[in-house]
């Protein structure tokens, strides 16, 4: 059995395709979110007081710990994984902790739920993640209503990865342990400024957008009219800040381990022209 926390996000629900292709059983841990396979067992609960995952354990050989899961909780739940008898835990970390970018708090979050994964006793697997190919689905209103996408830092440049490289990397660790102890900083294959992104969605989707340049604080503005928490800004716009300065890292690590080359922006693009508007 493999237990993923955060399993409804894109990340989790690839991982689960996966592993529910390779046969394997595997328990959701959620908020709300009820749209599994039915192969899938899941369940509903706060990770920030995870007491109540204690007899979800028992039988679970490894678990994945997603961002969402690394609060004030992650602690806790280590420690009923180790008394379960988990054998090995995969933690989602960011590139961030050893490639600085945005407020250096967030990075050290990551950097402390690092810490607390491989002092648990476990045989752990940490993944380093690059910027979200997936975090473009923030575009798709303004993709849907017009030709203009505007945002904040347009020379921001990272090498963005596709979720389903993220997941086979992911499900390698969690069933075996040739990766246990090691440390892998993935990233797609491309290192792309937010212009270019917006050139390879209008190619996927046949429509020629184009990307304009606001000040950050126009767009921060507009993030917390929008009711997002004050973080949400906080975290896009100093990262894009420092992405302008210094682009992100481009690590081969994905192909290597996979044996074929990682999935571009343009794959992910036409892999969700749907979400931006495109007629299947």
């Amino acid at each position: 059995m493999i237990l993923l926390t955060g399993a409804g996000g894109v990340v989790g629900r690839a991982v689960t395709r996966l592993l529910l292709q390779e046969g394997r059983a595997v328990t959701a841990v959620t908020r709300g979110e009820t749209h599994f396979p039915d192969a899938v067992r899941v369940v509903d609960g706060d990770l920030f007081g995870p007491q109540w995952l204690e007899p979800v354990l028992d039988g679970v050989e490894a678990i994945q710990i997603s961002p969402r899961a690394t609060g004030p909780g992650l602690p806790e739940l280590l420690q009923l994984a180790s008394k379960q008898g988990v054998r090995r835990a995969v933690l989602l970390s960011a590139t961030t902790v050893a490639y600085p970018a945005g407020e250096p708090r967030f990075a050290a979050q990551f950097k402390a739920a690092e810490d607390l994964v491989k002092d648990s006793g476990l045989d752990w697997t940490i993944l380093r993640l690059a910027d979200f190919a997936a975090n473009a689905l923030a575009w798709a209103p303004q993709i849907k209503a017009g030709d203009v996408v505007r945002g904040a830092y347009g020379d921001a440049t990272t090498s963005p990865i596709h979720e389903a490289d993220i997941a086979a990397v992911a499900v390698q660790a969690l069933v075996d342990k040739a990766h246990a102890g090691t440390t892998l900083t993935l990233t797609g294959p491309q290192s792309l400024d937010q212009p270019a992104k917006v050139r390879i969605l209008g190619a996927a989707i046949d429509r020629p957008l184009s990307f304009q340049e606001l000040p950050a604080e126009q767009v921060r503005q507009a993030m917390l009219a929008q009711g997002l928490p004050e973080e949400v800004p906080a975290r896009l716009l100093g990262s894009l800040a420092d992405y302008a300065a210094h682009p992100g890292p481009t690590t081969t690590t994905v192909a290597d381990l996979l044996n074929r080359p990682a999935l571009t922006f343009a794959d992910w693009a036409r892999d969700n022209a749907a979400a931006f508007g495109k007629a299947s």
